[in-house]
């Protein structure tokens, strides 16, 4: 069984590699000088580069109450059995969101969404307990 600080790396690998998708493409489509510029009248995204964009947004701000809700975890020797389950149903509910995101499949993007919100609260549960 994979424990909640190896799923923890894992989520931050995850946010770290979906951000290289539509970074290569805006540099491909727009060139490295915008890209590597002040940004300012930026063009808008869309497509699957603004939906990957989004995706990699998104789990950068789900990221950050998991990890802290593992910490806190930790911290108060909480860790079993519901925080593994929370850990693990998290990463993969940010996989498939990550994937469904970026495919354009609103309503598994939203079921994968909250799966990983659950796994969230399974954490927060096994830490108030």
């Amino acid at each position: 069984m994979t424990s909640e600080p190896m799923l923890l790396a894992l989520s931050a690998a995850l946010c770290l590699a979906l951000a290289l998708p539509y970074t290569t493409a805006l540099v491909l489509k727009l060139g490295l000088p915008t890209m590597a510029g002040n940004r300012e009248n930026f063009p808008g995204v869309e497509g699957w580069i603004g939906r990957a964009k989004r995706a990699h947004l998104n789990m950068v701000e789900n990221l950050v109450p998991f990890a802290a809700l593992l910490l806190a975890a930790g911290a108060l020797s909480k860790m079993g059995p519901l925080t593994v389950l929370g850990a693990q149903l998290f990463f993969w509910g940010r996989v498939a969101h990550a994937a469904a995101y970026i495919a354009g499949i609103a309503y598994a993007r939203t079921a994968a969404f909250l799966v990983a919100y659950v796994g969230m609260a399974l954490i927060f549960v096994a830490v108030v307990r």
